[in-house]
């Protein structure tokens, strides 16, 4: 039987799932450039890739870790 899941992991998953699906809510209510138009076109790409890779890692930095038994 596999192991749980820790609670790291689920948090992070759950964290980067939320601010995709944030940030494709607001794209398509949005539906024009004016969601990231005060940035600079080079900017915008890394920061679509940045934001949910930092909640990610937010999200698991801040999560508790789940002790595992030595099978």
């Amino acid at each position: 039987m596999p192991a749980p899941t820790e609670a790291k992991v689920k948090a992070a998953s759950t964290a980067s799932f939320l601010a995709g699906l944030a940030i494709a809510v607001l794209n398509a209510v949005v539906a024009d450039n004016s969601l990231l138009g005060p940035l600079p076109v080079w900017l915008q790409a890394p920061v679509l890739a940045l934001v949910p890779a930092g909640l990610t890692w937010l999200a698991g930095y801040q999560a508790r870790h789940t002790p595992r038994s030595i099978v």
